[in-house]
């Protein structure tokens, strides 16, 4: 056993799960009313499937949307593939459930953002961050809360 939890993992791990039990439900029943989703993912991670032109005109990162058209979605358990129109030209593309970078559903205002970075140790540290499109959200920094204040 470790000499500490790894809540950052643990969280990478759940979103990531949460991205999957959602788009098996859309696999298996479509988008339920205004849903819709943009997925921003890296072309660069060593798994992703994609054409060769896609890559060359997106070199680090590419957002798809998942919406009126969109074909062959099927769900992994790593990884999901889907064909998507660009421009009359049906692609197949397959991504990694850890080379997506953001998720978006606009409809609910429902979002989620992988960052990740080097540490000082040189370990690579996945924070995850939830997306809010509402603008005039402020965004206020992380306060530490005492256990206390909830005891009776």
């Amino acid at each position: 056993m470790s000499k500490r939890i790894d809540y950052g993992n643990l969280m990478h791990s759940a979103m990531r799960g949460l991205i999957r039990h959602v788009l098996q439900d859309v696999a298996a029943d479509g988008l339920p009313g205004q849903h819709h989703f943009f997925i921003t993912f890296s072309t660069r991670h060593p798994d992703v499937v994609i054409a060769d032109w896609l890559r060359e005109r997106y070199p680090e990162e590419m957002t798809v949307v998942l919406q009126h058209w969109y074909d062959n979605l099927i769900v992994e358990d790593d990884a999901f593939s889907v064909t998507l129109n660009f421009g009359d030209n049906p692609e197949p593309l397959f991504i990694p459930y850890d080379a997506i970078r953001t998720f978006v559903d606009p409809s609910v205002e429902f979002g989620l953002r992988f960052e990740t970075h080097d540490s000082d140790d040189d370990d690579e540290d996945d924070d995850i961050d939830m997306v809010d499109d509402d603008p005039d959200t402020p965004h206020r920094d992380a306060e530490v809360v005492s256990l206390d204040s909830f005891r009776k």
